[in-house]
């Protein structure tokens, strides 16, 4: 009965990726408000019956499927790290930047970004998730202690992290993952000293 319920459950989930594959790639070629169910069950190669088995309508798929990408960034900034573990910048290297992977690895979702009609919520929920992240997972001390507005602070590197992935995202990856990351581990250097990640790694998103 249990491996019964694993494969039904394992071709639901095969069936509810392959829908959304097919929505990314619709919006690639049509923008979003033109899509239709029929055109995601035809990409996808289902039908409509199958389609409504998981959703309501497009847009529960797509909130679905920013919701599933945006919590997966959250949880890859994590994984090199240990709760409470405080690192240098100057020791910082191409492992520390899992999310980089990680949108690499997705990049056919986060080239949406550069599309007018696009899927809702994500010129605002991808850098409004950054700087989640900055808030809520890492404290930072400043190069020579300098005293600064937290607040401003995180909201500056935040943004400027995402001024640089979305800038990386548009040139269609020109720049290597090793020097693009080179990069930013240069310019965090200038401002940053160190970071303690706060994060809590028992979190099943950050492991």
């Amino acid at each position: 009965m249990n491996d019964e319920l694993i494969v039904t459950s394992q071709h639901r989930n095969r069936t509810k990726e392959h829908l959304k594959l097919a929505l990314i790639q619709l919006i690639k070629k049509k923008g979003f408000h033109a899509v239709s169910v029929k055109d995601i069950v035809d990409q996808a190669g289902y039908n409509r019956s199958t389609f409504y088995l998981h959703y309501q309508d497009k847009f529960v798929l797509a909130e679905e499927l920013l919701i599933e990408k945006l919590e997966g960034l959250r949880g890859a900034v994590g994984r090199p790290y240990l709760h409470g573990q405080k690192v240098f910048t100057n020791k910082l290297n191409s492992d520390s930047f899992q999310i980089v992977d990680y949108i690499h690895e997705s990049r056919d979702f986060f080239e949406l970004i550069q599309y007018d009609d696009t899927l809702p919520g994500l010129h605002t929920g991808f850098p409004q998730t950054i700087l989640k992240i900055y808030e809520e997972q890492f404290t930072f001390e400043t190069i020579n202690n300098s005293p600064v507005n937290m607040e401003y602070f995180k909201y500056y590197t935040a943004y400027g992290f995402f001024g640089l992935l979305n800038n990386w995202i548009l040139s269609g990856f020109r720049e290597s993952r090793e020097n693009f990351i080179k990069n930013v581990i240069e310019l965090s250097k200038t401002h940053i000293h160190s970071f303690h990640y706060v994060g809590n790694k028992l979190d099943p998103d950050t492991d």
